[in-house]
């Protein structure tokens, strides 16, 4: 939803006058249908399915892609707004959307630190702490 709020923001200003918010747009997307996709994989259970796959290093590693990046566009969105702009519609909505990315950077590191904490087997439950444990 933070992803999403960032990239309706900025489409609805003229952000294509301003190259800086090119690089918001395609993050803020990319990441956005990326999230959604593997939200539906897991909602269908479908990593079940591939189970060849490392999914907890692989959500690892796209929580740490998005939250890097995710911090270049939220710099990038955050200095490219001009407070004596000629159209204050948009410098509230381009305020508004690098307020967004940062919650949405946030939420990205978040999940990065409870995906290496799930990748390195950090989060188990007490049956399998206490079986190895006794191991």
């Amino acid at each position: 939803v933070l992803g999403l709020l960032v990239w309706a923001l900025i489409a609805d200003t003229t952000y294509h006058l301003h190259a800086a918010y090119g690089w918001v747009m395609f993050v803020s997307i990319f990441f956005w249908i990326l999230t959604v996709l593997f939200f539906v994989t897991y909602l269908l259970q479908l990593q079940l399915k591939f189970y060849m796959i490392p999914w907890p290093l692989v959500l690892m590693i796209f929580n740490a892609a998005a939250t890097v990046l995710y911090i270049t566009a939220f710099v990038t969105c955050a200095a490219a707004v001009q407070p004596t702009s000629w159209r204050q519609w948009d410098y509230n909505r381009r305020a508004a959307a690098s307020f967004f990315a940062c919650l949405t950077m946030i939420a990205y590191g978040v999940s990065t630190f409870f995906s290496f904490r799930a990748w390195k087997g950090l989060g188990s439950n007490a049956a399998t702490s206490q079986v190895t444990d006794h191991a």
